[in-house]
């Protein structure tokens, strides 16, 4: 696992920070995780396998192992608080695309948070990573995260049947892209502020 941060901290707002995950994050990430139990589960997996901080200290070694290329996971801060959890996983870079996940704690909803975390993101890899192409995918029915690609310009290119196993049953996935000429013609930033609340 890194020991120490590779990955240049995004500084999004005055309120929130985007910082590499490190494994010592995991104790404040369960609690989040623990006390938005019955909240997040409801569209995230790992939830039901998430016991202790132990379980979530072994996802973070996992994604900040040397060798793993195809993930970069950032803790999200809002005011100096761990908020929730940003990332890209299946980054392609032979092909140059690459998918965007997140969650946010319970507590943390409603502020703004995710919608300018992931724009943030989104400009990072189109600028900094020299990505084509990103890819969100969301639980069909999950209006309030559907949210953030649809406010971002992503086009929804189709649903993705049976693309994910929760909570005992499989359920479709909604998958959206943006595509860096789409973004250079037309980027959208909520990092000064604006009107979104997701």
């Amino acid at each position: 696992m890194r020991s120490v941060s590779t990955l240049q901290p995004l500084i999004v707002t005055p309120d929130i920070n985007l910082h590499e995950a490190q494994v010592n994050d995991a104790p404040a990430l369960y609690q989040l995780i623990d006390h938005g139990r019955l909240y997040l589960r409801e569209w995230l997996p790992f939830i039901d396998s998430s016991f202790s901080a132990s379980d979530t200290r072994l996802f973070l070694q996992t994604v900040t192992a040397p060798g793993n290329l195809q993930e970069q996971v950032y803790t999200i801060r809002f005011q100096e608080k761990e908020a929730g959890i940003i990332g890209y996983k299946a980054i392609d870079r032979v092909n140059s695309k690459l998918e965007i996940g997140y969650w946010l704690g319970e507590e943390f909803q409603g502020k703004g948070i995710m919608i300018r975390s992931c724009a943030a993101l989104v400009a990072n890899a189109f600028e900094q990573m020299r990505m084509n192409r990103i890819q969100i995918k969301v639980g069909v029915g999950n209006s309030k995260s559907s949210r953030i690609p649809q406010k971002l310009g992503f086009k929804l290119e189709g649903i993705e049947r049976d693309g994910e196993w929760l909570r005992g049953r499989f359920i479709d996935l909604e998958v959206y892209s943006l595509l860096k000429r789409e973004w250079q013609e037309n980027p959208v930033s909520f990092a000064s502020g604006g009107s979104d609340r997701s």
